[in-house]
């Protein structure tokens, strides 16, 4: 029987092999393929929205009609230096700074721990530890924080039984720390503030910490340094880039927050609570805009100056 010979027509190759072909030698625009879905979305979405906003701090606010009218003035700019605006202001902004330092005196010595003296099964329950109280609602969180703190709340009973609830009302009558009660007073407000955003302190500094070699704390030591000046001259400048990553989520987070000022503390309005009410109470967008610059200025100077300390490459 002869030979047949038997010839197979190739396959025409199929859009995803044709596409791959294309694609594979041009690196840089299948990188600017990828990255255009989210750059679409973060740019229209969340920058445009927030240019949307902003570009509103130059229009006028007609108090008699209520209404935003586009004519041009400066004058949203110029009421943030009335005094009540500017208290506004430094009173976030020293709270956003006092929680941030209350971070840090709280979280160095947790993340150092974690990091160099914890064993394994221990260092996974510190995780778990500072991780815990993230997976919760942050209103539950605050709202659960209201109960504490009150009167007949947990941390007064728990007071009442060391015989420690004298000191406490000595505390909160000091000048701007105190308060009738806790839940009412600037020194609760701190304390949630503390509590809410210590894991974004900690988790920063122990990465930072655990990139700081073991032998040079060691070989500090063996030259005669005190633990101190060990701490002092090796350890916290090599771990600071991530106190300072550490600090931009404490500060910036503070900032902004407006719930627990709400529920927490005297009264005295912040940055955030003042735009929520100029915006949803009273319509004034043009004010609530220009207060959207503080803390968008500060944010990014405040970056400017972390990018300088190296604080990025400890996130």
């Amino acid at each position: 029987m002869p030979d047949v010979a038997v010839s197979y027509a190739p396959k025409a190759p199929t859009l995803s092999r044709r596409l791959s072909n294309v694609l594979y030698p041009r690196r840089s625009l299948t990188l600017f393929l990828i990255l255009l879905p989210p750059l679409l979305w973060f740019g229209v979405v969340y920058v445009g929205s927030l240019l949307t906003l902003l570009s509103q701090s130059v229009f006028t606010f007609d108090e008699m009609a209520m209404s935003v009218t586009t004519e041009l003035t400066s004058d949203n700019f110029t009421s943030l230096l009335n005094p009540a605006n500017y208290d506004i202001v430094i009173r976030t902004v020293l709270m956003a700074v006092a929680v941030t330092l209350a971070c840090v005196l709280i979280g160095f010595p947790m993340a150092y721990y974690m990091a160099h003296h914890a064993g394994r099964g221990e260092k996974a329950l510190f995780f778990v530890g500072v991780m815990l109280p993230m997976w919760a609602s942050y209103i539950v969180k605050a709202y659960a924080w209201t109960l504490l703190l009150a009167q007949g709340g947990v941390i007064y009973g728990l007071l009442r039984q060391l015989g420690l609830l004298p000191v406490l009302e000595g505390i909160l009558q000091l000048p701007v720390i105190g308060g009738d009660t806790l839940a009412t007073s600037n020194l609760g407000r701190f304390l949630v503030f503390t509590y809410i955003w210590l894991p974004f302190m900690v988790l920063p500094i122990q990465a930072a910490i655990e990139r700081v070699p073991a032998n040079l704390l060691l070989a500090s030591a063996d030259l005669g340094a005190r633990p101190f000046k060990t701490f002092t001259t090796v350890l916290w400048p090599l771990a600071f880039p991530g106190v300072v990553a550490g600090s931009i989520f404490t500060f910036s987070l503070t900032l902004g927050d407006y719930i627990i000022p709400q529920l927490i503390g005297p009264s005295g309005l912040y940055i955030g609570n003042m735009v929520y009410t100029l915006q949803g109470t009273i319509g004034n967008i043009p004010l609530a805009a220009a207060f959207t610059c503080v803390p968008i200025v500060l944010i990014t100077l405040y970056l400017a100056l972390a990018r300088r300390l190296g604080a990025f490459n400890a996130l």
